[in-house]
């Protein structure tokens, strides 16, 4: 199933918690070789986990981790406009309806339906936030991945080549595409509002969007 935990609230999933960021760990560092900062227990985190960021995880049948992703909206600090600016030609993206989208991981161990199901929660964040797009940067894996789940982004930048490029992406969510998503994911779009309901109850999120931002 798909939670919505923000890092204030993960003290109350350590089990989830632990195997999100050692997840974080094993792809990002092990597996991709990427420059990340890893502590003595074998967990990944970086300067943007502690701005209260929201998380949309996948939790496996046993409580761990099988996928996550990261969300920030761009009028707080944000890793594209800190480091990735010149993608897009030294420009900031800056809007309160525009959140980026970091940290896409997926568990050795997670499904084949995981990468789909995070991005159908990420188009629940969309919806229940008033959100009109999500932005973030990738590498050369991600466009396979993105095409098969069927949510490409707009691209607004690249650099380099090959399997060494990198690009800033643009999303939205069109029905059209919710409706792929959701199929490729196994999920039903009842499901999967259901799972964002029971996230966040009666609350309002565009309230919290406020508060964050």
């Amino acid at each position: 199933m798909l939670r919505y935990l923000y890092a204030d609230q993960l003290s109350a999933h350590p089990k989830l918690a632990r195997a999100m960021f050692k997840d974080r760990a094993d792809q990002f560092k092990t597996r991709l070789g990427w420059d990340v900062d890893v502590d003595f227990s074998g967990e990944e985190r970086d300067e943007y986990d502690g701005l209260n960021p929201l998380y949309v995880i996948w939790e496996m049948p046993d409580g761990s981790h099988g996928g996550s992703m990261r969300f920030l909206p761009t009028t707080g600090r944000v890793m594209i406009n800190d480091h990735f600016s010149h993608l897009i030609g030294g420009g900031h993206i800056q809007s309160p309806l525009i959140w980026e989208c970091t940290r896409f991981c997926l568990s050795r161990e997670a499904p084949s339906c995981v990468a789909a199901a995070l991005m159908l929660g990420g188009g629940e964040i969309m919806t229940g936030f008033g959100i009109e797009h999500f932005v973030g940067v990738f590498d050369a894996r991600m466009t396979r991945i993105y095409r098969m789940i069927g949510s490409s982004p707009e691209v607004l930048g690249s650099v380099g080549s090959g399997k060494e490029q990198i690009s800033v992406g643009l999303w939205e969510f069109e029905p059209e595409a919710q409706a792929k998503v959701a199929k490729r994911s196994g999920v039903t779009p009842q499901m999967s509002r259901q799972w964002f309901d029971m996230s966040f109850g009666d609350a309002a999120p565009v309230q919290s969007l406020a508060q964050v931002g």
